[in-house]
């Protein structure tokens, strides 16, 4: 039995895991708690609120694993710099400059921010610290893993089969070949921030054609068994994480698009962009389909599981699912290198002989929100609080009046999405609603669609398909039924980014999914992150009554508290 604390960091998505006699205990991203969007930085604020959560004094840590060995991406630079000098002159000085420094010492770092010997902290591979964070928590005693994403080490892709507690290496592709890489260089084209705006561009997609894909196969080159390798010369600087576009890429598809001018899609300027987003879009799911098709081969599984940044491509999941051969398809809901914490500390946890943990059935693995530090705070801010009875049937009465309405209840949710822990709710039905939220109060593009929540067992009233090891996460897309009266949650191309609710693994949502159903005979909300443009997701009570401080949303229910800005019925 052993209490292993997982990290990552350096890179993006900071964030620490506690797994406790094989049991995950918390996981959080440090962003949360800096208030740092993405924040890269050493996790110390994560980690010792993971500590706190499982009641561990980090003495008693018997071990702590970084994501990634420091040495061997430093090797990868010092390689690939000097193999493509004198080209790297520009680049290679500063790449050196910030893995000698900070990156290198890592390890050293952990121990005195957490103050343990050094000889409890060590470091396992970036890309098997993604594939452990994918099969361990999933349902599957057998399955093929692909982990795909910017770069890891020297490795950007690979395929693993995964049996029981162990994870067998099966083939891989070395940098700077790269999925991951070729969609950050065009999202920067695309003019959306680099690590952070390839999201915007899967969104982006769905206005747009394919008609590029002749410029694209200039880009990437299929090759044999599901590898590709990438045209490098299209891109800026292959050393730099934040890995942009260079001149040649727009030689051959155009000028790039100014980073924050705002979007019109009737301008046929930026429906040319939408193409090239749908191209980019429609190259990463064939050659996703290519690797998941291959590692089926190779492994004989009939499961699949999906980890690294790429694997957070909601529709290219859908059409793996459907297209590639496998039974079943998991994505654990923080994928990127977020999870690759959490897939550390599940490693140094069968190292220690714990075993697997139980399969993931929900992602409440933050911090909980107190609602008497929350009424402090906004009585003193001259805001109205009143503790509520039944807090889904408010929440619902509210919803089904048109309001839009924050939501916060139990533990904070691990990933990038908001899956009903730090949410807000709002009426699917209306064109209005999305509207609204897009441009007032989350003020983001027009183009961005917004998920919809359903009751697990009310799923195929809505969407085509059954529930299944995706939708809980929201890490796939279903269409909307043609009939179903769901306009602000229906994207262009008429599918939705769907979550399936039950009370285990939300349970408060799913009570006010009961609740709607009973009160306006829907059981489907809209949901969407509870933060604002170029924030985290609401983390402590501050973070929620700054929220309704600042954004115009009707109400906020923290567990049983209502919270409003001024007095209204």
């Amino acid at each position: 039995m052993a209490a292993i604390l997982g990290i990552s960091a350096h890179y993006h998505d900071a964030a620490a895991a506690l797994v406790v006699d094989g049991e995950v205990v918390a996981a959080i991203q440090e962003e949360r708690l800096s208030r740092i969007k993405n924040d890269p930085a050493l996790p110390r604020r994560a980690a010792r609120r993971c500590l706190a959560i499982g009641g561990i004094p980090t003495a008693d840590l018997d071990a702590v694993v970084f994501y990634e060995s420091p040495y061997a991406r430093l090797e990868r630079v010092l390689v690939y710099g000097l193999r493509h000098f004198p080209r790297s002159l520009r680049q290679l000085p500063r790449a050196l400059e910030v893995n000698l420094s900070r990156k290198l010492w890592v390890l050293d770092l952990i121990a005195s921010a957490l103050d343990i010997p050094r000889t409890k902290v060590h470091a396992v591979s970036h890309h098997r610290s993604h594939a452990a964070s994918a099969f361990f928590p999933s349902p599957f005693s057998e399955a093929a893993i692909l982990t795909v994403d910017g770069a890891g080490e020297d490795t950007t892709t690979a395929i693993w089969h995964g049996q029981d507690d162990r994870l067998t290496l099966k083939s891989a592709l070395p940098f700077p070949h790269s999925l991951g890489l070729l969609y950050a260089g065009l999202t920067g084209y695309l003019g959306f921030p680099v690590n952070e705006g390839e999201h915007r561009v899967m969104g982006l997609a769905a206005w747009g054609q394919p008609t590029r894909q002749a410029e694209f196969a200039r880009l990437i080159h299929p090759e044999p068994g599901g590898a590709f390798s990438l045209s490098t010369d299209f891109f800026s600087d292959m050393l730099d994480p934040q890995c942009g576009f260079g001149p040649k890429l727009e030689t051959l598809l155009g000028p790039a698009r100014r980073l924050g001018k705002p979007w019109n899609l009737r301008d046929p300027t930026d429906q040319a962009y939408a193409d090239i987003a749908a191209t980019l879009q429609h190259t990463t799911e064939e050659a996703l389909l290519r690797l998941a098709v291959q590692a089926r081969e190779v492994t004989g599984a009939r499961s699949l599981c999906l980890a690294g940044g790429v694997a957070l491509n909601c529709v290219a999941n859908a059409r793996i699912a459907a297209e590639a051969g496998f039974e079943r398809v998991f994505v654990q809901p923080a994928a990127g290198d977020a999870g690759g914490a959490l897939g550390a500390a599940l490693l140094g946890a069968i190292e220690a002989g714990d075993g697997r943990c139980a399969p993931m059935r929900h992602a409440r693995l933050g911090d909980r929100c107190d609602p008497g530090e929350a009424a402090a705070l906004a009585e003193a801010l001259g805001m109205t609080t009143r503790r509520v009875t039944d807090p889904s049937q408010e929440a619902a009465a509210r919803i089904a009046s048109g309001q839009l309405i924050g939501f916060v209840s139990g533990r904070e949710e691990w990933g990038p999405r908001a899956l009903g822990q730090r949410s807000i709710l709002a009426d699917p039905r209306h064109t209005a609603t999305a509207d609204t939220l897009n441009r007032v109060v989350k003020q983001r593009e027009p183009f961005r669609p917004f998920a919809p929540a359903v009751l697990s067992e009310r799923t195929e009233d809505f969407f085509v398909g059954a529930p299944d090891e995706l939708t809980p996460f929201m890490t796939t897309t279903r269409p909307v039924r043609p009939a179903a009266s769901l306009d602000a949650v229906r994207h262009v191309d008429g599918s939705a980014r769907l979550q399936t609710v039950t009370s285990e693994g939300a349970p408060g949502l799913a009570a006010v999914l009961e609740a709607l159903s009973e009160t306006a005979g829907l059981p489907v909300v809209l949901n969407t992150s509870l933060n604002g443009p170029g924030e985290p997701i609401v983390s402590s009570a501050a973070d929620a009554i700054r929220f309704l401080a600042t954004r115009p949303i009707d109400a906020m229910l923290i567990e049983d508290l209502l919270i409003q800005r001024t007095q209204k019925s």
